[in-house]
């Protein structure tokens, strides 16, 4: 059976400027090309769960504008149910960002409707999915209390709740200890523990406070190049990156260096 996946989360278009360097303050630069793309840390996580071979269904808001059509259009293209994607009077969220011949970038995000996600769009999905989703997709870029509230709702049918704690905001203990997995990068988990991270032995041990502290079962710490880092209760283990020529970090384009052979399977870690 394929796995069936709510995603509650942000959708907004990217638009993106390509520069031999970025901008210093009050300088303006002529860049050297310009497309739009959709994002948001929500959209992205249901497309890639989709291209996987999820049955995916999109919890979010865009806009009553142009862009709103397009970014409901792309999730659709992608092979995700959008039934819980509404509409917000007020803009979509778009993020302007700018990126240097060595794929640095800086980012800028106006969240317009993806901050206008209600308690009400979540008890609409919870009523219509809460029986029929096997795992929960969440990251930080809505309202804090909506995440949270959403995990509240749907722990209790038992779904498994997947947090990236990303961009990193504070939750409650008692919604963490919730959590299935939660997959911080270096920075958010010495953010989450209060331990400085210098090599992996601050890491694991990072780690395993984070699990001790918060109740939280699982996590797969993202490490950039070299890969993640599965800690748990009792065990750690690295699942190396398979390479790639890092042509833009946002994730707009990335090409394979080597063939791509997944480390990953559904069923848990």
């Amino acid at each position: 059976m394929r796995p069936r996946i709510a995603v509650l989360g942000s959708i907004h278009m990217d638009y993106v400027i390509s520069l031999d360097r970025i901008p210093r303050l009050g300088e303006t630069l002529i860049g050297k090309g310009f497309k739009m793309t959709p994002g948001g840390k929500g959209a992205n996580q249901a497309v890639a769960a989709a291209r996987l071979g999820a049955e995916v269904y999109m919890i979010g808001r865009v806009g009553e504008d142009a862009i709103g059509d397009e970014l409901i259009e792309n999730l659709k293209k992608n092979g995700v149910r959008t039934d819980h994607v509404k509409r917000a009077k007020t803009h979509s969220g778009v993020a302007l960002i700018f990126i240097d011949s060595s794929g640095n970038n800086i980012i800028g995000v106006a969240p317009g409707a993806d901050y206008h996600i209600s308690k009400d769009d979540v008890d609409e999905a919870f009523r219509d999915l809460g029986d029929r989703i096997d795992i929960l997709l969440l990251q930080l870029e809505i309202p804090v209390e909506i995440v949270e509230y959403a995990i509240e709702k749907f722990s209790e049918k038992n779904v498994k709740i997947l947090l990236n704690p990303a961009p990193y905001r504070p939750l409650s203990r008692e919604v963490l200890s919730k959590i299935f997995i939660a997959t911080p990068n270096e920075v958010e988990l010495e953010l989450m523990s209060g331990v400085k991270i210098a090599g992996d032995r601050d890491l694991i041990r990072a780690g395993r406070r984070v699990i001790e502290k918060f109740g939280i079962e699982n996590l797969v710490v993202t490490l950039g190049g070299r890969g993640a880092m599965i800690i748990t209760e009792k065990e750690e283990r690295l699942i190396p990156a398979f390479k790639v020529k890092p042509i833009d970090t946002t994730g707009q384009e990335t090409r394979l260096t080597e063939p791509w052979r997944s480390p990953c399977r559904w069923g848990g870690l």
